[in-house]
């Protein structure tokens, strides 16, 4: 039997984690992003809003894999919501922290395939103003903060990059598909 797989999409705010995620669930409806659970206010799509107390009810648990903050919001990722996303499919997380990506890969047990999806900070000064951020100021500090702990982190190894200024969603969707069948056939192998 394959191990469960997942994609964790790892890059500052507008580098296409939604865009490559829709690219991919278009190519095949098996990919979904993972809903993070988010604690406060704003945008709710993509979400699963919860409260403070179903948080803390989820920590006493021991069912957090990973948290954090920004935005004066939480996100969370909790072990029952990625139990409900491996069932359904291949769950799409999306992370800024390397610090997430290592509690995900360690705290959950899966194939996770790591793919940072990287542009420049006046691109997502650009797209985040296009789309009609509101917080576009928090989304560059969020850019700077990414850059940052990649530079803090740079031994970190990527299963792909891919540069979304240069290459189509629908390219990056496919080689994550192709990254996902390889590491299926090694497994099996």
């Amino acid at each position: 039997m394959t191990e469960k797989q997942g994609v964790i999409l790892y890059g500052p705010p507008a580098s296409g984690k939604d865009t490559v995620t829709g690219a991919l669930s278009e190519l095949n409806s098996r990919y979904a992003q993972f809903a993070r659970l988010k604690v406060g206010t704003g945008k709710s799509d993509g979400y699963r809003m919860g409260t403070a107390e179903h948080l803390r009810s989820l920590e006493a648990a021991g069912d957090v894999v990973y948290a954090n903050a920004r935005y004066g919001n939480t996100y969370a990722i909790d072990r029952p919501g990625l139990d409900a996303a491996f069932a359904a499919g291949v769950p799409v997380v999306h992370l800024g922290q390397v610090d997430g990506i290592r509690s995900l890969v360690d705290g959950y047990p899966a194939d996770w395939s790591v793919v940072l999806l990287w542009c420049p900070r006046e691109v997502t000064g650009h797209r985040s103003a296009g789309r009609g951020d509101s917080d576009t100021a928090a989304r560059l500090a969020a850019w700077d903060a990414t850059r940052e702990d990649l530079d803090a982190h740079s031994g970190m190894v990527w299963d792909l990059t891919v540069d979304t200024t240069t290459s189509a969603p629908e390219d990056a969707a496919r080689a994550i598909d192709q990254l996902l069948a390889q590491q299926a056939g090694a497994a099996t192998a």
